[in-house]
């Protein structure tokens, strides 16, 4: 009797503990996005303020040319939105997976199916600044959007 008790007790905690390491493993694909955010953000922002730099100094003919940096700035805003692109489809791919195989494990009574996947934040965020970037580079290709 004794023995049955300790054996649903360790089952117990190690169905708890594998659960909770559901958790740690969506917090950590969190983390992975926002090092992507965090790039991309510099790429988008870097290459924006290039193209605008040597925009005003054309407008004011303080240089005749600004057409490769201008070049290079939608270079690097093409660049943090596909970075953003590939690192949202990866997030979406792997959270997908992990939510099929939690589900999977908590059909087959391996794990306690009490704690909610909720929408990412930090998906929310890398969604906010796609937009924001492709905003930036068709205000810079095209000369039309919020930003010029």
């Amino acid at each position: 009797m004794v023995e049955n008790l300790k054996f649903d007790t360790n089952t117990e905690l190690s169905s708890r503990r594998t659960g909770m390491s559901f958790q740690r493993t969506r917090m950590s694909a969190d983390r992975t996005l926002m090092s992507v955010i965090r790039t991309a953000l510099s790429l988008i922002g870097f290459g924006f303020t290039i193209a605008q730099v040597f925009q005003k100094l054309r407008d004011q003919d303080v240089i005749t040319k600004a057409q490769a940096p201008r070049n290079f700035g939608l270079t690097l805003v093409g660049l943090g939105i596909l970075m953003l692109i590939l690192g949202i489809a990866y997030h979406v791919q792997f959270m997908l997976g992990l939510r099929h195989l939690r589900e999977s494990m908590r059909a087959e009574g391996l794990i306690h199916g009490e704690s909610t996947f909720p929408v990412s934040l930090t998906l929310i965020t890398a969604l906010v600044l796609l937009v924001i970037g492709i905003f930036a580079i068709m205000s810079m290709a095209f000369h039309i959007g919020p930003f010029e």
